[in-house]
């Protein structure tokens, strides 16, 4: 492609499935590579300061959700943060009932745990999600029984960007007395979150996704919420979850949170976005179609369908930006995304599907340059 020659820098518009980590977070967890080495637990001088750092990450994290630093649970990452509300939560409460909710829509990190639950003797409800991707929180409450314990909702979606009513599914939990989980890895850092406005008792959240590094993540555990813990062994985490904490992920997640509360206010990501989608419409017209809600969705997220093309091949056509397709290929047939599935986008439209996600380093010349791109191969 003539354009892919006249501008060789790469683009990156793949932020939803991870994040660089940002300048001040490299800068936060330096020292511990080499100063900061003790065992937070000892109580002499090599483990005291490492403590207060802990203690201080920590802070920082719950900061962010507006919550205690005593109700973060610091874990390998979003996935372990997932596992642990799920199966935590219903090994510990079993004995109640056995009935858990969930939808369609949600992540591999929420499907799988439930899946391995139904074979512990888990009775699973998924619900349906209508055509933007939304959860009805009268269907949810219409699949409550007797047996319900738990209810999971993501807070916004990872493909298509759609938040979802949590506050809302969270005063009907409440009201049932039902404890209620939400996957808010996606929308961390990218809008506000107050865990009490949002009503849950439990909320995961991932560092990668925030300009942290990988492998470290952190669940929201209200007071009062007990789970059994996944890893035995000392008391760490509140005995929520053994092994010595890993300190220098930990400043790092915390340096993020920071970094991300100042940054969630911000309209800039958002305006972007807005005006790479109008672009497109400009350009394409009724060739492109939004996949999602128009409104409610995350303000760097825009999934977009171009109809009657391929969108793993568009990308493929343009090896310089890093953008993604919730299609899988298997041995030359495509699949339908399972999100979009589930959404009832036609097949037609929705193999043309590409997620680009926007991030804080973004600029509208990357934008003006996909979109020329685009308009080579269109």
């Amino acid at each position: 492609m003539k354009g892919m020659e006249a501008k060789l820098e790469k683009i990156y518009l793949d932020y939803n499935a991870s994040t660089p980590l940002a300048p001040e977070v490299v800068e936060a967890m330096q020292p511990l590579l080499t100063d900061f080495y003790g065992n937070p637990s000892a109580l002499h001088w090599a483990g005291r300061p490492v403590k207060e750092l802990l203690f201080r990450a920590r802070q920082q994290v719950a900061d962010l959700l507006s919550c205690s630093a005593e109700e973060m649970i610091l874990t390998s990452g979003g996935s372990e943060a997932n596992n642990l509300a799920l199966k935590g939560y219903y090994f510990q409460h079993q004995q109640k009932g056995t009935h858990i909710i969930s939808s369609k829509m949600e992540h591999p990190a929420i499907l799988n745990p439930l899946k391995f639950l139904e074979r512990m003797g888990a009775k699973i409800t998924l619900v349906d999600v209508d055509e933007h991707g939304m959860v009805s929180p009268d269907e949810i409450e219409a699949a409550i029984t007797e047996e319900t314990i738990l209810i999971t909702i993501m807070h916004a979606n990872n493909e298509v960007g759609t938040i979802q009513p949590i506050a809302e599914i969270g005063k009907i939990a409440q009201k049932h007395g039902i404890a209620f989980h939400t996957d808010a890895s996606q929308s961390a850092g990218k809008i506000p979150i107050d865990v009490n406005e949002l009503n849950v008792d439990m909320l995961t959240i991932a560092g990668h996704k925030l300009y942290g590094p990988k492998g470290i993540g952190a669940l929201y555990l209200r007071k009062g919420t007990v789970v059994e813990p996944l890893i035995h062994g000392a008391g760490h985490e509140f005995g929520v979850r053994a092994g010595t904490e890993n300190t220098l992920l930990a400043v790092g997640l915390g340096k993020a949170c920071e970094l991300a509360k100042k940054h969630v206010h911000s309209s800039k990501v958002k305006e972007l976005t807005n005006y790479f989608w109008q672009q497109l419409k400009k350009e394409f017209d009724q060739r492109v179609v939004l996949n999602g809600h128009e409104e409610k969705r995350l303000p760097n997220t825009l999934n977009v369908s171009f109809v009657r093309k391929i969108g793993q091949d568009l990308l493929s056509a343009m090896p310089l930006l890093a953008a993604s397709t919730g299609s899988a290929c298997h041995s030359g047939r495509i699949d339908l995304s399972p999100v979009l599935k589930e959404m009832g986008v036609p097949e037609n439209i929705g193999m043309g599907a590409i997620r680009f996600s926007l991030g804080r380093p973004t600029t509208k010349e990357e934008i003006d340059q996909v979109i020329s791109w685009l308009k080579e191969l269109i």
